[in-house]
């Protein structure tokens, strides 16, 4: 079972690995290539930014219905952008879980959820207000138990932001509408809605908030929606020449599913690729 010193100690781990990459410049050859970490930062915020990334996101769930269990589920999201054209590109954001749930008897239940895709078609020169919209899908491919739907899903999605200053602000939304189903309830009937404010204040940091709203339309009640409120502190670097990105958050559900966590926390750790150089 993950112990709450267990998560204290990675508080403490990631804190110290941010702090220490304060003052760790650098290599020289990092400034020559384009790698401003500034626009660096503003990019990976950016859910359509022409940039290639892979992050990780680490999430303990705690409280709530849990009571002092832990739900574990680590968050592997690709994001790639493909140039169909001049004018169009398509981003590729996929989100692939790995979850770990606790059981009865101190047990738990591990294995692979239901692996999303979204698809936004966005300008390749965007201007002012930056946006996307396209396809998303849900596919049936959990292998732990609780987290089993059997449920086919797809829909749409949209994407809009705007970048002015040192602030990046924006909104995502999706719904996923079931097709066919296997196993019966609970089946993937769900709205997320995301909303995003980032303020960069230099080399790196940034200080923000992305709460993951979701509504279940197939529950009733109180079980529907999922509020959380909460922040992020992040830092962008290259290090070894590798741009990448460390985050920490913490969330809290103002509403929630009876059964439901009512506090998150959040380790995120995003390899960049940047697909041509920053600021030209």
């Amino acid at each position: 079972m993950l112990t709450k010193g267990f998560i204290t100690q990675l508080c403490v781990a990631l804190l110290t690995t941010m702090a220490f990459a304060q003052g760790t410049p650098a290599p020289p050859q990092a400034a020559t290539e384009g790698q401003d970490v500034n626009q660096l930062a503003k990019q990976t915020q950016n859910p359509v930014g022409d940039i290639i990334s892979l992050p990780f996101q680490f999430n303990f769930n705690t409280g709530g219905g849990l009571a002092d269990e832990t739900y574990f589920n680590l968050n592997f999201q690709p994001v790639i952008p493909i140039h169909l054209s001049h004018s169009v590109t398509l981003i590729s954001r996929t989100i692939v879980p790995f979850n770990s749930f606790p059981g009865p008897s101190a047990t738990r239940f591990t294995g692979v959820g239901d692996i999303q895709q979204q698809l936004f078609f966005t300008p390749a020169k965007p201007g002012k207000i930056i946006w996307g919209i396209g396809p998303v899908f849900s596919f049936p491919t959990a292998t732990a138990e609780p987290a089993k739907s059997g449920t086919w899903a797809a829909g749409g999605g949209a994407v809009v932001l705007a970048m002015p200053g040192p602030w990046v602000i924006g909104a995502l939304v999706s719904q996923f509408s079931p097709l066919t189903d296997a196993n019966g309830p609970p089946r993937t009937n769900l709205l997320t809605f995301q909303y995003f404010i980032n303020y960069n204040f230099g080399k790196g940091w940034a200080l923000g908030t992305a709460p993951l709203m979701t509504a279940n339309w197939d529950a009733t009640g109180n079980d529907r929606w999922t509020v959380p409120i909460g922040m992020s502190i992040s830092r962008t670097l290259v290090f070894n020449k590798q741009p990448m990105s460390l985050g920490f958050q913490y969330y809290r559900n103002l509403q929630r599913p009876d059964s439901a966590p009512s506090s998150q926390l959040k380790f995120v750790l995003a390899l960049i690729f940047p697909t041509k150089p920053q600021g030209k």
